[in-house]
């Protein structure tokens, strides 16, 4: 099994030898780490991506918006990149759509990192695919399969606002058993186990 840090390095290189920059070839590296970190198979897609720019033509999405439309496929590095550099300025969208950008998973770990930058989660659907992006420590996703997704023709991206999954009551309710710990222990407390014991050593 290729480690992380192999796959981080070599892909790195890979992508300059096609000829992205070494900033860009940089960011492939550590998102080709994160994919396949979250089982993602973020190299398969890349290698072939990067025989398709050979012989096809990839449009550059420099400026995100809240709608992105194009005829020819969208380069999901360059619409990465540009989604990632622009983040603070996209999330005030609350949701964006992209249609036809070619190899798809390899756009993912640019949005699970903005994710993290922000502060929020991102909901994303690929055509018939989601994925939550959690703060760029998790994916979690209905996309099984692993096969590779040369096409996506329709994204759909939305911005979680933070909320809670329990309810004022549960709040309350745990933080009065908190309070337990504010009180000095009494002998009796201690005996019973609740504190820390009546030495140290126990």
């Amino acid at each position: 099994m290729r480690s992380f840090s192999e796959i981080d390095t070599t892909v790195k290189r890979a992508t300059k030898g096609v000829g992205f920059t070494w900033g860009i070839a940089e960011e492939v590296g550590k998102n080709i780490r994160l994919l396949e970190m979250f089982g993602l198979p973020g190299l398969k897609n890349l290698n072939l991506y990067f025989k398709n720019i050979k012989q096809k033509e990839f449009k550059n999405l420099t400026l995100i918006t809240k709608e992105n439309i194009s005829k020819i496929p969208y380069c999901p590095i360059i619409a990465g990149t540009s989604f990632l550099d622009q983040i603070n300025s996209t999330n005030e969208q609350k949701e964006i759509k992209i249609e036809n950008m070619g190899f798809p998973i390899l756009f993912l770990p640019f949005l699970s990192r903005a994710s993290e930058i922000i502060g929020k989660r991102i909901f994303v659907n690929i055509d018939d695919k989601d994925f939550l992006l959690n703060f760029n420590q998790s994916i979690y996703s209905n996309y099984f399969s692993g096969d590779i997704l040369e096409k996506g023709n329709s994204i759909k991206i939305k911005f979680l606002e933070n909320i809670n999954s329990f309810t004022e009551k549960d709040w309350q309710d745990l933080y009065k058993l908190s309070e337990n710990t504010f009180v000095e222990e009494s002998e009796e407390l201690k005996k019973s186990a609740a504190g820390a014991g009546l030495t140290d050593n126990d």
